[in-house]
Parts: structure tokens; sequence; C-alpha cells
């Protein structure tokens, strides 16, 4: 057994959320010089359960193994059908972590640094997309690139949250908002002070919001958008409307000015 490739593996278990407890399993496989071989693992968040069986293979030019990938298995509570998915490990970087792939499985959106095929490195938000999937059977990732437009801090900023009072809270914060988590806040309004629970939402560049029983209160840019979209339709039908009636109906008819212009208010909505 290669001493140091074990001491790598054991600490890339380890730090992609798998604990400590595969060691020994993990040098007893190795020692066995297989060409490859799985582990198992079990996790628990909440009431939810994950199973994890993470693939090792060998080298076929030296006596060196890699985890390249593992498969993870999301059982929620009251839910018959399990959901599966396989992430991949690459020497890159941006690989996902078990707390970021439940996150991931559980619906909610991820920021990671990754590497595109000429080696470059990127920025950019990951969520699954439950309607479509692979050739493999996973479900496709969705991105969201810098470019798109949503900023955490900036979103985040707009609610009357408590931690962002302190740097080193504000920091924790937006960290564990990053990693996919949903994460539970103060609300302080008129001295009052609630619970919230709070998670990014960068497809409606917003922050999705919960009260203390994880009951929805509101997704401002949602509704906002929403909002927006069907007044700029009603809008448009009205222009072509105006339109109509301006042209001139028949040979003879003359040009009339335009008596003027009518001016449309727009009500905005926050979340409190």
């Amino acid at each position: 057994m290669n001493q140091k490739n074990f001491e790598y593996l054991k600490d890339q278990v380890k730090y992609s959320g798998f604990g400590d407890s595969l060691e020994n399993d993990l040098k007893a496989n190795l020692q066995k010089q297989s060409p490859e071989f799985s582990l198992q693992h079990q996790a628990t968040f909440g009431k939810d359960q994950v199973n994890s069986e993470l693939h090792f293979k060998r080298s076929t030019q030296s006596d060196l193994y890699f985890l390249n990938s593992y498969d993870a298995e999301l059982k929620k509570e009251n839910q018959k059908e399990a959901l599966k998915q396989t992430f991949y490990l690459n020497k890159q970087g941006g690989n996902v972590t078990l707390k970021e792939a439940y996150n991931l499985m559980d619906g909610r959106a991820v920021n990671k640094d990754l590497t595109n095929k000429e080696g470059q490195v990127y920025n950019a938000w990951m969520q699954m997309d439950f309607k479509q999937t692979e050739n493999n059977g996973n479900f496709k990732i969705k991105q969201f690139h810098q470019k798109y437009g949503f900023e955490l801090d900036k979103a985040v900023e707009k609610l009357p949250i408590k931690e962002l009072n302190v740097e080193f809270d504000k920091q924790r914060l937006m960290e564990s908002l990053q990693k996919g988590n949903r994460q539970v806040v103060t609300f302080e309004k008129d001295g009052v002070e609630k619970k919230h629970f709070i998670q990014a939402a960068p497809q409606f560049k917003s922050i999705t919001v919960f009260d203390e029983n994880m009951k929805r209160v509101s997704n401002q840019k949602e509704k906002s958008e929403s909002q927006q979209q069907s007044a700029n339709k009603e809008q448009s039908v009205k222009k072509d409307d105006q339109k109509q009636a301006l042209i001139p109906q028949g040979e003879n008819a003359e040009k009339s000015p335009s008596k003027g212009k009518k001016a449309a208010q727009s009500k905005g909505m926050s979340v409190s």
C-alpha cells in the first residue's frame, strides 16, 4: 500500500464531508490492491437521510488510487421514492461536498468556483433541474454565472437581518448561504425580533424567506418579476390599441396630433 496515497485519500474523504469513519475500510481496501472498490456511507440531515457510495479506482500507470465519484441517495421523510444523483470529483477543484450535495438534492442552490474545459476558473451558482435528466440518469445542473446579475450581499442587505450588523456574523451567514444552507437569522424591525430562515434564490435574483415554522413568507423578486411581466403585457396591449386608434381611416383622413400621454404608476413590494 502506498502510504502517501492513503493519507491523501483519507483527507480527501474527510474534507468532502464524509468524516473519518471510513478510514479503516479505506486502508483495508487499499491493502487488497484491487483494481477498484467502493465504500458505503450514511448521514442524516434533520429528518432526511443520505446514503452514499464512494467509488475508488487504481491508476493504470501506477499504484495510486483515486476517488472519482460518489453516488448519493436522498430519502426524505414522508416520501416513498428516493432521489439519486452521481457527483464527480476532479483535480481542478470545484468538487461538491456531501452537505452541498444534500442541499442541491433538496432543491437549493450552491455557489462554487468551477473550471471549464480550457482550465479557466469561474464562479457560478449551481442548482438541480428536476425536470430534465442527462443520458446517465443524472438531473441536469443549471448554472447562474456572475453576469446573470445575482449579487448575494446586495440581496441579503435588503432584509432587516440583525446578524448583518456584526461583520463576523455577516461573513458566516454569507458562507453558509453560498454552501446552499437554509440559514436561521433574526429579523429586527421596530424593536421587535423574530426568527426566520433564509436561502439563496439566484434564479430569481433574490432571497427566499421562511418564518420560524418553516412556512414560506414571500419571495420579493419572484412576485415583482411576475407582476412586472403582467404590467408589461397589459401596457403593450394598450399601446397597440392606441396605435390602432391613430391610424387614418379613408383616403381623406388627416393625421391627428397626440393629445398627451397617460402616466402609469406601479406598486412595489417588500418583505417585512
